[in-house]
């Protein structure tokens, strides 16, 4: 049903503009999530658990950051099948991203280049759909374990680089109260000298005060909410032996590996791939996997780490556990593949 449902949308979606598209689909699985519609995209969730952070994932299949930034889908995301789904980027105040057009396609390497720049609509619409959401309760009514909640934060564009920490600190207070784990996201191409706070002193800093403000917010509230910190594929092996030094030593709870990638060598001469912003999907794959290999080797054999970026099919999955991540994120490929792909790698990682 899902391959045949997406079979049938895939040829008028692509049809329009990627950001378009994005919106459209977006906009009916906001309408139809909760409604008998929802079996045109739903699929019964492959059981699979396995506790990271303290968390217990259902399955290793999450939906990355970045399709749906203002959290108006969850419901009919886990509708399909996810163990953990990832929301955001949210910044504390609305903002309208980077102008049009910022998303294209490069079908032929089964890519996509976007500048959104984290276009949303600020930290108070955010929350107020994260509450809307019926997950947990009909998870609860189903007697079974509830799929699991990222939020994902991040820093205005008007924000100068060197007050960042204050966005972080505003986004992190905000979401805390509703979020299953935080992801701190300095790894976006699209937001002006975001990714320097990957470096070593900026991230020391910033890590520094995201861990004194959780530690506050988790005697206050009485509960330990797990913070992840995603990264980029660009980033060579000294660097990411810094960042998990430094993951480390601020007591971050995982990584996320990777963002997109500024590199294009395995998409010259395609249209589009000349358009500033990041890439992801099949050109992403072995950068990702490699950063995710020297992230298991500087961290050890215990430490989470999510893998993200080039998964297409089952195989896909399996090559980013062997390369050292205990769970997945799918976002490109979801695009490319439609929803069957959530039970395809699902599949693949329960059989190992």
């Amino acid at each position: 049903m899902l391959s045949l449902a997406y079979g049938l949308a895939r040829p008028f979606l692509f049809g329009l503009d990627p950001e378009a598209a994005h919106e459209l689909t977006l906009d009916n699985l906001a309408r139809t999530q909760n409604t008998p519609l929802a079996c045109l995209y739903a699929s019964a969730r492959i059981d699979d658990p396995v506790t990271l952070a303290g968390l217990a994932f259902p399955n290793r299949v999450g939906l990355a950051a970045g399709l749906d930034k203002n959290a108006r889908c969850i419901d009919a995301f886990a509708a399909m099948g996810f163990g953990f789904v990832e929301v955001g980027t949210v910044t504390p105040r609305a903002q309208p991203g980077n102008p049009k057009p910022r998303m294209f396609r490069l079908p032929d390497a089964q890519a996509l280049i976007n500048r959104l720049g984290f276009n949303n609509e600020g930290l108070d619409a955010f929350v107020a759909n994260v509450q809307k959401a019926r997950f947990r309760q009909q998870a609860q009514r189903a007697g079974r374990a509830p799929m699991l909640l990222g939020l994902n934060i991040g820093k205005n564009a008007a924000t100068p680089i060197e007050r960042a920490v204050d966005d972080y600190l505003l986004g992190l207070e905000g979401v805390y109260p509703h979020a299953d784990y935080v992801t701190v996201n300095i790894s976006s191409p699209n937001t002006a000298n975001l990714r320097s706070l990957q470096s070593d002193e900026a991230l020391d800093a910033l890590l520094g005060a995201v861990a004194e403000r959780r530690g506050a917010l988790a005697a206050t509230q009485g509960r330990h909410v797990p913070v992840f910190v995603k990264i980029a594929p660009d980033l060579v092996a000294d660097q990411v032996a810094v960042i998990a030094a430094t993951l480390r030593r601020h007591g971050m709870d995982g990584v996320i590996a990777t963002n997109t990638t500024l590199e294009r060598a395995a998409v010259q001469g395609m249209r589009h791939a000349g358009e500033t912003g990041g890439l992801s999907g099949a050109p992403v794959r072995e950068a990702s996997d490699r950063v995710v290999a020297g992230l298991r080797a500087a961290l050890g054999p215990d430490f989470p780490i999510i893998g993200v970026g080039g998964i297409l099919s089952g195989a896909d999955a399996q090559a980013k556990r062997a390369a050292g991540a205990d769970v997945v994120q799918i976002y490109t490929g979801l695009i490319y593949k439609g929803p069957a792909l959530v039970r395809e790698v699902a599949q693949a990682l329960r059989r190992g």
